[in-house]
């Protein structure tokens, strides 16, 4: 998967980021090597808790899971 980091460089020098297509998803780092190792972590927590949430929505619910594809 690949997704767009919005980054600015604060006036203190750090950078600040965000992930385009999940907004929930922001950070920063003394380095851009670091704000995007950041996101990259940020963004495994966002996914953990929602696929928590989601578990706990179904339980005890018959479901089935669809891999779903996106268009390039």
């Amino acid at each position: 998967m690949q997704f767009t980091a919005v980054i600015e460089k604060s006036q203190s020098g750090w950078f600040v980021g965000q992930i385009e297509e999940v907004p929930a998803v922001l950070s920063q780092g003394r380095t851009l090597e670091e704000l995007k190792e950041n996101l990259a972590d940020a963004l495994q927590l966002v996914f953990e808790a929602n696929r928590e949430s989601i578990q706990a929505n179904y339980l005890g619910k018959t479901v089935f899971k669809e891999l779903v594809v996106l268009p390039q």
